[in-house]
């Protein structure tokens, strides 16, 4: 029997290599061993009671029909709110557009903004989903090498020397996956002002913003109505399978963002969007502010330990869940160093060569979503020898 073909788009998608390692981490931990899990990108607490009661009230209450497609307008409401209370930014409910995850906001967002043939230019090291869904749209990915003097973060200045014409659209994260860095709020100002210079969309991810550990970072939101904003009640919130995100998109692109989400995913998950209404609320945010505090605990812890077994850290991220450790010292192959610390010492982690080319043989990522114990003990265990 004669196989159908895929599509030829889907040819130039590639797999995590992460996957096989989280893979062979399962089953050491179905056969009895102690696998330290710093590979993963997801809080390790479990979504905030007040939140899982409003669900249970929606479930209970039988609200399980669709919403509008943009929205509970409630809950865009309140998204709006907060933009002007916590950010001092002034964003229409109608500006915001509920979708089931960041992952579907990004996708709705570049299939906005990516032709054939167009490129969007993107950090490397970057989420690697990013360059897939730009390929899969049938558009280009541009590449440019970022590195620890400019925090692993695009600069107005880098952007210039990569620039081509093709170029549609400049995709920033900030803070960013997989470094934890963030974008100087100059500079990010400095690059919308240049992305609207050559008429070029801007799309900054923000699905990080409220895990930052110092001074929060400006929202690009309202920046010009060339600028999208995605964010998602995720990560800070903890409600990764809730699947609930967000765009901010510039007035001007409503009507394009309300046909593309009709036809594809017609509704966010409508409990999951009544159970969202409860994380701005005040005894939510209390509880979010505390696991902030631990997630930095962690960091001081991790970044500190790494450094004294010989991981080279150039840059203490500023925000999120993630060491990217310069792994030289002990391997130039990142994903065989991951594979041989799994199966020799049971630590999982990322290698490089997911986020990107440039040095990603020499990198790794850790994401501390596990306790300071069991950080303590993956050290240890790294610690043992040098030469994986």
């Amino acid at each position: 029997m004669a196989r159908a073909q895929v599509s030829k788009r889907l040819q130039d998608v590639n797999a995590f290599h992460v996957m096989s390692l989280m893979a062979e981490a399962k089953k050491l931990d179905s056969l009895g061993h102690s696998v330290i899990h710093m590979e993963m990108g997801e809080p390790d607490f479990s979504t905030p009671k007040p939140i899982i009661d409003a669900g249970i009230r929606a479930l209970q209450s039988g609200i399980t029909h669709y919403t509008p497609t943009l929205g509970l307008p409630a809950l865009r409401e309140a998204i709006a709110d907060f933009y002007l209370k916590e950010c001092q930014v002034s964003v229409d409910a109608e500006q915001i557009i509920i979708t089931p995850g960041s992952a579907t906001a990004l996708q709705l967002v570049l299939n906005l903004m990516v032709s054939e043939g167009q490129s969007v230019a993107i950090t490397d090291p970057a989420y690697p989903s990013t360059h897939n869904l730009v390929r899969l749209f049938g558009g280009h990915v541009l590449q440019i090498p970022v590195h620890e003097d400019s925090a692993w973060q695009l600069t107005t200045d880098i952007l210039e020397e990569y620039w081509n014409e093709s170029v549609n659209a400049v995709l920033l994260a900030s803070p960013s996956n997989p470094t934890g860095t963030i974008i100087e709020n100059s500079e990010l100002q400095k690059i919308s002002d240049f992305c609207v210079s050559k008429g070029t969309f801007l799309l900054v991810d923000e699905i990080y913003h409220g895990l930052v550990y110092s001074n929060a970072p400006r929202t690009a939101a309202g920046l010009n109505e060339n600028t999208f904003v995605i964010n998602s009640f995720s990560k800070f919130y903890g409600m990764t399978g809730w699947r609930v995100g967000w765009i901010v998109s510039p007035k001007p692109y409503l009507e394009d963002m309300n046909k593309l989400a009709q036809h594809t995913f017609l509704a966010a998950p409508t409990p999951g969007q009544y159970a969202a209404l409860a994380a701005f609320e005040k005894d939510t945010q209390k509880i979010l502010i505390e696991r902030r505090d631990e997630f930095k605990a962690r960091r001081d812890y991790l970044y500190d330990a790494l450094e004294n077994i010989g991981f080279k850290m150039r840059v203490k991220p500023q925000g999120a869940f993630y060491m990217y450790a310069d792994s030289s010292a002990f391997s130039d192959n990142s994903f065989e160093f991951a594979r041989k610390a799994l199966q020799d010492k049971h630590v999982a982690f990322t290698p490089g060569i997911d986020f990107g080319v440039s040095g990603a043989n020499q990198h790794v990522r850790f994401a501390y979503t596990t306790s300071i114990e069991n950080l303590k003990i993956g050290i240890q265990r790294l610690s043992e020898y040098r030469d994986i």
